[in-house]
């Protein structure tokens, strides 16, 4: 299940993010979505755990969770049009 992850703290980084998911189950990527320009993170991005038991306990889990003096927020990622 790929995981829309948003309102995170822009010194976040990808391990950190990745670290957090992982006490849940098996995490197959991280992407923290980034400026083009800046190459400063825009705040949100995306987790993709392979077990869809494992991501809806995390996503129940790290609802409104306090990370980097932000509560993120967590939801299954919509496909692209």
């Amino acid at each position: 299940m790929n995981m829309y992850v948003s309102n995170l703290s822009f010194r976040l980084s990808e391990q950190e993010l990745g670290d957090l998911f992982s006490q849940y189950g098996e995490v197959s990527s991280v992407k923290i979505i980034k400026d083009r320009e800046t190459q400063r993170s825009r705040g949100f991005g995306f987790v993709e755990m392979p077990s869809d038991d494992q991501a809806k306990a995390a996503m129940e889990a790290l609802a409104n969770y306090e990370m980097g003096g932000r509560n993120i927020n967590v939801s299954e990622a919509r496909q692209r049009d």
